[in-house]
């Protein structure tokens, strides 16, 4: 069973970030929601939660990654 990829602020999809559609192909990525997987830092794989940044600064930009 696959987790569901999200950000944990927000609660948005990949897919429904302008910053993660705009830039996966930039980064060699499959999709947005690849992207995420790959390159972001506060992407948690145990969950599938993520902060993208607008909602990383809101929290106070913590360390490690999203719970």
């Amino acid at each position: 069973m696959t987790k569901e990829i999200r950000c944990n602020g927000c609660k948005l999809h990949p897919d429904q970030i302008d910053e993660y559609v705009s830039q996966f192909v930039e980064f060699d990525c499959s999709s947005p929601e690849d992207m995420v997987r790959q390159e972001e830092g506060t992407f948690n794989p145990d969950n599938g939660h993520f902060w993208c940044t607008n909602c990383y600064i809101k929290a106070g930009t913590p360390l490690g990654v999203a719970r």
